[in-house]
């Protein structure tokens, strides 16, 4: 009976039931992922949460022919096969779940990418090249790992394998060290943010505006209008001031009245100038201090803070109150000291006998 007949070593019914099971099997796995990206997908989109559209991305880059590697596997079961055969089928099924789990790292990847490049457009939009970079670094590890596990399943030896790119790593990485440098240099400075485009930094005696960041050399507009390249390696080497973070500025200055100020103005004058400073736009007073007794003059000291960041709004308000001491000094008749020197002759008489 037609039923019977048997083809290596199974049964014609044996083979029809088993592409049955690997027809169902497909099929219902292909309907449970539908319903399940329609579900995912719908409460996607009603919530901000990331993890259900990590999720969505992940299932939707299941392949086919994962599914079908899995549907063929469950039909082998009703199959007699030969052992050498049966350990090929288990084989193929182990790499097609490898290779499944590098779509799913790489949808996980190409999601964070997304996501941070995203975010970061609205901060500094040059930093997305980087951050590119970072995921296309990022899949050729995680595929060389993928491929690593494939090779040991295959049944080649990979210590000897990883052992000889190990040395041809060194040699490059040796060759390229400078390159290298500067390279992780620009994915710390992305990632840990010690400046962005548009800050003001002081660079050891060097100073301006970040205009650009790369992926060897970041650009720096000095205040004179000259472009100064560092190299990522040795900015980060640097001590960095950046002026851009700052919430407000502190500012100490001195002056000196002459000697001959009376006490009544000595102590008037605090008072002045704490008036001058509280009375000014975007400039909160410390303190005013007579402070020493110099060689030409009486010393005072004043601390201030001007609560702006920006550096004109800071000369500005430093310029209105050092101009507006100097007119109320000038009403009060306080003179300012500067650097003057008495000499006292003393004249002999020579008396005659």
């Amino acid at each position: 009976m037609f039923w019977n007949e048997v083809y290596f070593g199974n049964s014609v019914k044996n083979w029809l039931i088993a592409a049955a099971i690997i027809l169902t099997v497909f099929f219902v796995l292909k309907v449970i992922q539908k319903i399940a990206i329609a579900k995912i997908s719908t409460f996607a989109r009603k919530t901000k949460i990331l993890a259900d559209d990590l999720f969505f991305d992940i299932l939707s880059n299941t392949k086919n022919f994962t599914l079908l590697v899995i549907s063929i596997y469950a039909g082998l079961y009703v199959l007699s096969l030969k052992p050498e055969i049966f350990s090929l089928c288990q084989k193929i099924f182990v790499l097609a779940l490898i290779l499944q789990a590098g779509f799913w790292a790489g949808a996980g990847i190409n999601f964070w990418l997304g996501h941070t490049i995203k975010k970061r457009m609205s901060e500094d939009s040059a930093s997305a090249t980087t951050i590119s970079l970072l995921g296309f670094v990022a899949r050729i590890v995680m595929w060389s790992v993928i491929l690593l596990l494939i090779l040991d399943n295959l049944g080649v030896n990979i210590t000897s394998l990883i052992a000889g790119l190990g040395i041809g790593g060194v040699a490059v990485a040796l060759a390229l060290q400078n390159i290298l440098g500067d390279l992780f240099a620009s994915l710390s400075i992305v990632l840990d943010k010690p400046f962005v485009i548009g800050d003001f930094v002081v660079v050891d005696s060097l100073s301006g505006t970040i205009e650009h960041i790369g992926l060897k050399t970041t650009r720096i507009r000095s205040l004179s209008g000259e472009q100064i390249i560092f190299s990522n390696n040795d900015l980060l080497k640097s001590r960095i001031r950046n002026y851009k973070r700052m919430s407000e500025r502190r500012i100490v200055f001195s002056f000196g009245v002459i000697y001959q100020t009376p006490l009544s103005q000595i102590k008037a004058i605090k008072e002045i100038v704490s008036d001058i400073i509280k009375k000014t736009e975007n400039a909160r007073f410390d303190r005013v201090h007579f402070k020493e007794y110099g060689n030409f003059s009486l010393n005072f000291e004043v601390v201030y803070f001007v609560a702006c960041p920006d550096y004109n709004i800071y000369m500005d308000v430093q310029e209105r109150i050092n101009t507006e001491i100097f007119r109320r000094f000038q009403e009060e008749e306080i003179k300012f000291a500067h650097p003057t020197q008495t000499i006292f002759i003393q004249k002999e008489v020579n008396e005659k006998p």
